[in-house]
């Protein structure tokens, strides 16, 4: 029996409610992305995941020499690395060399979409119009990335590989909760400037890049169909970070071991988060998005019951409960991190309308109406003059 329930409200409109009583820390339902994609930035710059499902390619070690600029970093207990026992089924597309952690991996990227927007030898020509649509997009889009071009690229492969095209059509469709204009708004504001000033080039590169005009499965892209294509992805694409030396970690963290040996585990992470943390600071994950028809149906709370995880350390998503959710309650997750969520009432007020469009009336918005109407920086700088007086 699924544990959840698809509902329409006027207040909120579609909306995922519990079917029966979900204890904390259960497991709502997995779910497998319609597309994922690595970010162009963090693959350019060295960090090795699955073509097709995002799992670590390195082992721990190698991710900790990395990531740590540190060659001579050596792990123990490299039992904990699930990279480790499987490095003989990492393999390749024979054609560009794009990499899978394993043959499944590979043969399902070729039967959805690779085949068709492999790019075979032309795969390090930068000269190639899909090679030059990536550089584009990442001068658009420099880092923290919140949406993957290639994305994009894997949904013109799958409508050209699609048996049903009207199908995938209708799936995509599927997750539109906003008019086009709505949502171009929402990724305007993700993206910044530059989007509203480069699109109409993104598009042309686009239709270079696939002969938009020459092929009849990419009829409805359009200027108007791009536009809904970049709005949709831009607003439901959900974030998935992936890691090698963090799944090392948890794993050693749960060894049984000597109080010696802890100390000395221990004091060892610590050492390489903080040698990690002055090469490359907060990026430290395998990151890119994907597209999950259940999960973008989640509405979102300041007060959330539920969060999404990727146990698996690969692009399989997991909705897991935060607290008990007793029978006919609305499923929330937060759309905000874990910073801006702690700020006032009137700082997450503002952020959700300027980023999503609507006020939120969460519990916990509600419960705080009555707060000041001032953002958190403002709230700061009277800390500050109470604190010099």
């Amino acid at each position: 029996m699924e544990k959840v329930i698809l509902k329409t409200t006027a207040e909120k409109g579609r909306g995922l409610y519990a079917a029966e009583l979900i204890l904390e820390g259960g497991t709502i339902f997995e779910e497998q992305p319609l597309v994922s994609c690595q970010y162009s930035w963090n693959a350019a710059y060295g960090y090795l995941a699955c073509e097709y499902c995002l799992r670590p390619l390195e082992t721990a070690e190698r991710n900790a020499q990395r990531l740590a600029n540190d060659p001579c970093i050596m792990l123990p207990r490299t039992e904990c690395c699930p990279v480790e026992a499987k490095l003989a089924n990492h393999t390749k597309c024979e054609r560009c060399g794009a990499l899978y952690c394993s043959a499944d991996c590979l043969q399902e990227a070729a039967n959805r979409y690779h085949t068709a927007v492999c790019l075979g030898s032309e795969a390090h020509n930068e000269q190639h119009p899909v090679n030059a649509l990536v550089e584009f997009w990442k001068k658009m889009h420099y880092p923290p990335e919140t949406c993957g071009i290639m994305l994009f690229v894997k949904i013109v492969g799958m409508f050209r590989q699609a048996a049903d095209p009207q199908a995938l059509q209708a799936e995509l469709q599927d997750f539109v909760h906003k008019s086009v204009n709505e949502d171009l708004l929402i990724f305007h504001k993700m993206l910044g400037e530059k989007f509203t000033q480069q699109i109409e080039q993104l598009y042309e590169l686009f239709c270079k890049a696939f002969q938009v005009e020459s092929d009849e499965r990419l009829s409805w892209l359009t200027p108007d169909g791009f536009k809904s294509i970049i709005a949709l992805v831009g607003t439901n694409g959900q974030g998935i970070g992936t890691s090698s030396f963090g799944d090392w970690v948890k794993n050693v963290t749960a060894c049984e071991m000597s109080d010696q040996e802890r100390q000395a585990v221990d004091e060892l992470i610590d050492d390489l988060y903080a040698k990690m943390d002055d090469v490359v600071g907060s990026f430290l994950n395998n990151e890119g998005s994907a597209l999950y028809a259940r999960q973008s149906k989640i509405n979102h709370s300041c007060a959330p019951n539920a969060e999404t995880v990727f146990p698996k350390s690969n692009h399989m998503l997991a909705l897991r409960a935060t607290r008990d959710i007793q029978p006919g309650e609305e499923i929330c997750i937060s759309y905000l991190d874990e910073c801006n969520l702690q700020r006032s009432r009137h700082s997450r007020q503002k952020t959700l309308k300027d980023y999503y469009l609507f006020i939120c009336q969460c519990e916990k918005c509600e419960s705080q109406i009555n707060d000041p109407d001032e953002t958190s920086e403002e709230e700061e700088d009277d800390d500050d003059m109470e604190e010099s007086d």
